[in-house]
């Protein structure tokens, strides 16, 4: 799929990876609507985009804001071609000591909203005969790194739903990839459900890639229809 005159929704798109992709679609042509809870941020965002962006503050755990949101992408352009499932949460902790309440908001995150966005989009994907879906996995698969259960998990689930979804729509002209960063420079462990002094002491030391260089990578994904790509060293066991 070309990305320039491609209308891409975007979660989490007030920081880091999200608001990386947002810019870099924008910048090749793209109208993209930006999806949030931190509303003033995403504004400020569309504003710096001007007329190729709009603003729609959405938490993306509650049904209802999701429709709203697919609706609001529809109003202001008329299709929806590309979503790029971004927003996500970590969560740092031992099998024995996670939280039950804390999984159970990192799975309805990380693995239920993502479904919930793309059952909202795929009508419209359907009916325009393309699309493409991007789903934003984790470096964290590709290790039994202890204290990263709960979050690993999550990750893991949605790239089955991810590589199920896509089997489940050949041939409709719909695409469902997964996009695996690795180490990256975001408020991603300031956001953290639990653990975030772990999850810190864990990576002091490790290169980080920027959202930029993800946010590329997303961008090449959509163009190619590939089923997934990793940002992962091989050092790690991934493709770099």
């Amino acid at each position: 799929m070309n990305v320039r005159d491609s209308v891409f929704v975007i979660t989490g798109a007030s920081s880091g990876i999200g608001a990386a992709t947002a810019r870099a679609a924008a910048a090749r042509g793209a109208r993209v609507v930006l999806a949030a809870r931190r509303e003033d941020r995403i504004r400020a965002l569309a504003d710096e985009l001007g007329g190729a962006a709009v603003a729609v503050r959405c938490n993306v755990t509650d049904p209802q804001q999701v429709t709203a949101l697919a609706e609001a992408a529809l109003a202001a352009f008329g299709r929806i071609d590309v979503l790029v499932n971004n927003a996500g949460q970590g969560l740092q902790a031992t099998i024995e000591t996670i939280e039950l309440d804390d999984f159970r908001s990192v799975l309805e995150l990380n693995l239920v909203a993502p479904l919930a966005l793309m059952q909202a989009v795929l009508p419209v994907m359907r009916r325009q005969g393309a699309g493409s879906i991007v789903n934003v996995s984790s470096g964290t698969t590709f290790a039994d790194v202890p204290g990263t259960g709960g979050y690993v998990a999550s990750k893991i689930a949605l790239e089955r739903l991810s590589a199920i979804a896509r089997a489940e729509l050949d041939g409709t002209g719909v695409t469902v990839s997964t996009i695996i960063p690795f180490a990256t420079q975001t408020e991603f462990l300031g956001s953290i459900r639990a653990g975030r002094a772990e999850a810190e002491a864990m990576t002091a030391g490790a290169t980080f890639d920027t959202p930029e260089q993800v946010a590329t990578a997303i961008l090449e994904l959509v163009e190619s229809g590939a089923p997934r790509v990793d940002l992962v060293p091989a050092a790690y066991g991934g493709s770099r």
